[in-house]
Parts: structure tokens; sequence; C-alpha cells
């Protein structure tokens, strides 16, 4: 007896079809973000998901233990109000971390129907060891625990900030056995870390593409950010977008190398690089301006639009 538009039969022989194209012998899987070759990526999505960054509201918003003029819950509700998908909760604004806290954060973001696209953090991974990179190493474990208890599934981090006398080969090393030992913490909660192009030791995505290559861990990728590039911005985000899987973007680019002097990002430029790059990530805008209050609703609603 058909009671739909396809028999039993017929569903069970699609399903039948499609276990062999998986297991068949040559037939690859899509490469997970963190390994394998990026072109391995399934096509990418139609709508990006947009969210938006904590750090757009870094002059209101808590810090820890210091009450401001706007909390994350309130920042929930500026993301229902602008119709987007997602919400990045930073850690330099959580006023509490305890598990009253987190919770009534987690809930507040589940009813409001939105989801979390990453929480980042702050590290200096160029340390030599002893005592400052254990400390740091300890506080990226906790955000990984934290991010464990909101469902957050990913970790901003960085390289890493140069060291006196060290050079930038001793500073690459270092950063390396960190990121090594944070990521298999990250990777054993089923946490992504995502090493941002920030300034130092990741100035360009091949500086960042070197990293991945000797942490070699399938819970690294790449935080995108799309303003943070010193040099030949677009061509650099098309580098890197094979690898991301955070988007940061930022509504303006460097204008000329060695300096910083900004000129307005070519937004349409930029999702048309991501999307044929197979990026299928969250994008969350994170302005730097100073009145997002103003600017972010008219940010958003041009990312909308261009999202698909």
């Amino acid at each position: 007896m058909n009671n739909g538009p396809f028999s039993r039969r017929q569903i069970l022989t699609a399903a039948a079809g499609m276990s062999a194209s998986v297991l068949t012998p040559g037939v690859t899987r899509a490469a997970d973000p963190g390994a394998g070759d990026p072109k391995d990526r399934p096509q990418s999505p139609k709508r990006f998901k947009i969210s938006l960054a904590g750090y757009s509201f870094r002059q209101f918003l808590d810090q820890p233990g210091q009450p401001g003029k706007m909390s994350l819950f309130d920042l929930v509700d500026l993301c229902v109000k602008l119709g987007i998908d997602a919400i990045e909760p930073t850690a330099y604004y959580f006023l509490k971390t305890d598990d009253e806290y987190l919770y009534d954060l987690k809930r507040k973001i589940f009813l409001a129907g939105l989801e979390i696209s990453a929480s980042p953090t702050r590290n200096n991974f160029c340390l030599p060891p002893g005592p400052g990179l254990d400390e740091e190493l300890e506080a990226v474990r906790n955000w990984v625990d934290v991010c464990v208890k909101l469902g957050a599934p990913a970790i901003r981090v960085f390289a890493g900030k140069a060291q006196p006398g060290a050079g930038r080969d001793k500073d690459f090393a270092n950063a390396i056995a960190g990121m090594k030992k944070a990521c298999e913490y990250a990777g054993s909660k089923g946490v992504f870390l995502a090493i941002e192009n920030h300034g130092y030791l990741t100035e360009t995505a091949d500086a960042v593409i070197k990293i991945l290559d000797a942490v070699k861990s399938d819970w690294l990728g790449i935080n995108l950010d799309t303003g943070n590039f010193v040099e030949n911005p677009y061509e650099n985000i098309a580098k890197a977008a094979p690898h991301a899987i955070i988007c940061q973007f930022k509504t303006e680019v460097i204008k000329k190398p060695g300096t910083k002097e900004r000129q307005p990002a070519d937004f349409a430029q930029i999702f048309k690089i991501i999307r044929e790059a197979g990026y299928r990530g969250y994008v969350t805008l994170e302005y730097e301006g100073t009145d997002p209050y103003k600017d972010v609703p008219l940010y958003i609603a041009r990312m909308q639009e261009l999202a698909g």
C-alpha cells in the first residue's frame, strides 16, 4: 500500500544507493574543516547564517565582575530584533562564569531561537615554557569548559605576541607547541579552536596556514577576520577562506600595505569569495566603529541582503 508520493521500497532503494556511495572504496567524503584538502568541502549554502560579535558593543557591555550599560542578555534581545541567526558572546563580556549565569544565558539564547556561532577569548602562546604559559593554557582550557556548558562550538584564539629577545622562529615554535596542547584539550571536549589572522605570526593567509600545517589538528581551523590582513586583503581572504571555520566580518580593509590607512570593505566581493571557497560557517559582524546602535543595524541589513 502506498500512502504517499514515495513507496517504502523507493525510499529504501534510495537509502541503499546513498550508503553505497558513502562506503564504496575510492569515494571520499568531504574533509573536516581542520584536516584534508579544503577543495573537498561540500558546496556552499545558498544562504549564510549571520551572527553578531559582542565586541561590536564593547564600550557598553559588562566585563567580569563589572556591570556595564548592557549585558549579554541584552545583546540576545538585540540579535532577535535584528532578525539574525546567532550571537558571538566574547569571553571579555561575561559578568560571571558560574553555572547559574551560564545556564541562564544558554536558556535565554535557546528560547530566543538563536545559536552561538563561537565564543572568542584571548591568549598568548608565544610565551616560553613556564608559569606564564601554563596560565595561558589553563585559561584556554577553562574557556573550553565554559563553551561546553554553553553549547558553543568554537573558540577564537590568537598566536601570541613577540617575546623580547626571542625572534620570530622561536616565537613560532612556542606558539605551535602551545596550540597543540590547547587543541588536544579542546578536541577532547568536542570544541574547535580557530586561530585568527591577528597581527604577529598571522599577518597573511600564508602565515596562518603555516600554523595550521604545523599543528596538524582536526580541531584547529582559521578564524578569518576580513579586516586584519596587512596587505592585499581580498587575495588573502580568498587564500584563507577554504580553511576557515569562523568568519568575522569587518566593515573596512587595509588600503595601503605598511600603513594603518583603511577603506570601506567591498561587502559583495567578500561574500562572493567565501561562497566560492566553500565556506559553510557563520558570517559574524565585528563592528569596530564608535556608534554601534546606529551603524550595526545598517551593516547587518546589508549582510542579510548578500547572505542569500
